[in-house]
C-alpha cells in the first residue's frame, strides 16, 4: 500500500470513528445533559436517539448519492455537515435546538459513511483491499470503545465550565484537519454526468425505516403501546412498496435506488443474516451487561464503562490473526467464529459474570465477533464486483444499526422484565444471545456453501473466482 493509499485510507477510516464515536458518546453524558438542558424524558430520548433514527434511515440513500454525484464529493459534503452540526450541538441553548442538531448530525453520518466501504471496495484491490478491511474492523471496534470513554472523560473534566458541550465541539477542529486532508488526499471523481436519484424510491425505503426503527427505539420506554405495534405492522406494506418500485424502475432500464439483484444474491443474503444476527447481540450485550453490572452487582459507573475493553480489544485483533490460519481453517472461519462467539454468551450465562472469568468471556467473544465481521466483509467484497459497492455499503451498514435496535429492544426488553432477580434475568438473556449466534454460524455455513456454488459468477474486475478470493481475503485481513 503506498503513501497514497495510506492517506485515502487513514482520511476514511478517521471520518468512519467520528461518527462512532458520537453514536455512543451521548450515552454517558445523558446525566449532564439532563442537568444542564432540563429536558423531558422524551426529549432526553430523542437526544440520545434521534442521531441513530437519521443514520439508519438515510445510510442507503446515502450510498447512492456516492454513485450518483461522486464518493468523494459526498464524503466531504458528510464531513462539513457533520462538523457543523457538531458545533450547533455544542452550542445549543434549549433540549429542542440539541435534538435538531443530532438529527442532522446523523443524517451527515449516512452521507459520509457509506463512502468509506465503498472507497476500499473500489480503490484497493487483492492484499491491499483484504488490509484495508481488517483497519476498517479496527477503527468499528475503536470507536465505539472511545465513544464510552472519551464522553467519560470529557463530562469529568468539565472543560471551561462547559459541561457536556465539548464532547460535540471537540468534533468542530477534528473535522476541520479531516476536511483539509480529505482535499488533498481522496481521489477525484470520474467526470460524467451525475446519475438520477430515485427519490420516491427514497421516500417508500425511508418510511419503512422509520415505521420499522421508531418502536424499536421507543417502544420499551413506552412499555410497548398500539402505536408501536401499527407502525411495526405498517413497516412491511411500505417496503413491499418499495420494492416494486426498485423492480419497475429496473426493468424499465432506470437507476432504482438499491439494486436487488445484489440482494437476492444467496451469498449476500445469508451472509447479511448472519452480520445481523451477531452484531445484534453485541449492542443487547452492552446495554444489558451495564445495567446488570450497576444495578445486579452493585459495580460503579467506570468498572462497568470500562469492562467492555476487553470485548473490543480482542474484536480489534482478530483480524489481524487470521493469516496465521491454513486456507483450510481461514475458510470455515465465519462459522468457527460465531461459535465462539455463542460458546463466550452461554459462558456468561453459566458464571452470571462473576470474577476474573467475566472479562476472559467477553474477551473471547469480541474475539468471535471480530474474527467472523473480518472474514464475512471479504466474502461479500469478493463475491461482490466492484460496480455493486454502494448497494453493498449501504446494506452492511444499514443492517447492522436495524440489527442493533432490534437487539437492544428485544434482549433488553427481556432483561427489564425479570430485573427483579438480576442474575437470572442476565443468564437468560445471555443465553438468548448464545442460541442467535449459534443462529448465525448456521447462516454463515450456508453463505460458505452458496459462495461456493456462485463459483466464477462474483468475479471483481477480473479477480480469481469468488471462492479463492474469499479465502485469500480472509487469510490477510
Amino acid at each position: 500500500m503506498g503513501r497514497r493509499g495510506r492517506g485515502l485510507l487513514a482520511v476514511l477510516l478517521a471520518g468512519q470513528i467520528m461518527v462512532n464515536i458520537d453514536t455512543a458518546i451521548v450515552n454517558v453524558a445523558g446525566p449532564a445533559i439532563r442537568e444542564g438542558l432540563r429536558p423531558s424524558g422524551g426529549t432526553l430520548e430523542l437526544i440520545v436517539s434521534g442521531y441513530t433514527l437519521a443514520y439508519a434511515t438515510l445510510l442507503i440513500t446515502g450510498a447512492r448519492l456516492g454513485e450518483a454525484r461522486g464518493h468523494r464529493r459526498m464524503f466531504l459534503v458528510g464531513l462539513a455537515g457533520f462538523t457543523a452540526a457538531s458545533l450547533a450541538c455544542g452550542l445549543a441553548p434549549v433540549a429542542a435546538a440539541l435534538v435538531a442538531a443530532r438529527i442532522a448530525q446523523g443524517a451527515a453520518g449516512a452521507l459520509m459513511v457509506p463512502q468509506v466501504l465503498s472507497g476500499i471496495q473500489l480503490h484497493f484491490t487483492g492484499r491491499e483491499r483484504a488490509r484495508a478491511q481488517g483497519l476498517l474492523v479496527l477503527a468499528l471496534a475503536g470507536g465505539a470503545v472511545a465513544g464510552q470513554a472519551l464522553g467519560g472523560v470529557l463530562v469529568a473534566a468539565d472543560l471551561w465550565g462547559l459541561g457536556w458541550r465539548p464532547i460535540f465541539l471537540i468534533n468542530v477542529p477534528v473535522g476541520l484537519v479531516l476536511l483539509a486532508a480529505g482535499l488533498r488526499l481522496l481521489p477525484a471523481d470520474r467526470d460524467g454526468a451525475p446519475g438520477r436519484l430515485d427519490l420516491p424510491g427514497v421516500a417508500l425505503l425511508s418510511a419503512a425505516v422509520l415505521l420499522g426503527a421508531l418502536p424499536l427505539i421507543f417502544g420499551r420506554e413506552a412499555h410497548w403501546p398500539v402505536w408501536c405495534w401499527l407502525c411495526l405492522a405498517a413497516s412491511a406494506p411500505a417496503l413491499a412498496a418499495f420494492v416494486r418500485r426498485q423492480r419497475r424502475l429496473a426493468a424499465r432500464g432506470g437507476a432504482p435506488l438499491l439494486n436487488l439483484e445484489v440482494v437476492a444474491m444467496p451469498v449476500v443474503a445469508r451472509t447479511l443474516a448472519a452480520l445481523a444476527a451477531a452484531t445484534g447481540t453485541y449492542l443487547a450485550m452492552l446495554f444489558v451487561l451495564a445495567l446488570y453490572l450497576q444495578q445486579g452487582l452493585g459495580r460503579g459507573a467506570l468498572y462497568s464503562g470500562l469492562v467492555p475493553v476487553a470485548w473490543v480489544a480482542a474484536f480489534g485483533i482478530a483480524g489481524p490473526l487470521l493469516p496465521r490460519c491454513p486456507d483450510r481453517l481461514a475458510a470455515r472461519a465465519p462459522v468457527a467464529a460465531y461459535v465462539i462467539l455463542a460458546g463466550a454468551y452461554l459462558g456468561l450465562a453459566a458464571t452470571r459474570g462473576q470474577g476474573w472469568t467475566l472479562f476472559a468471556l467477553l474477551g473471547a467473544g469480541g474475539f468471535g465477533l471480530g474474527l467472523g465481521y473480518a472474514a464475512q466483509l471479504g466474502r461479500l467484497t469478493s463475491a461482490v464486483p466492484a460496480r455493486h459497492a454502494p448497494d453493498l455499503s449501504g446494506l452492511v451498514n444499514t443492517g447492522a444499526q436495524l440489527a442493533g435496535v432490534a437487539g437492544v429492544a428485544v434482549l433488553g426488553t427481556l432483561y427489564l422484565s425479570l430485573a427483579g432477580r438480576p442474575g437470572h434475568a442476565f443468564a437468560v438473556v445471555m443465553t438468548a444471545a448464545g442460541a442467535t449466534a449459534l443462529a448465525a454460524a448456521g447462516a454463515a455455513y450456508s453463505a460458505g456453501r452458496a459462495s461456493g456454488r456462485q463459483g466464477g459468477g462474483g468475479r471483481d474486475q477480473g479477480s480469481r473466482p469468488a471462492r479463492r478470493a474469499v479465502l485469500t481475503a480472509s487469510k490477510r485481513v
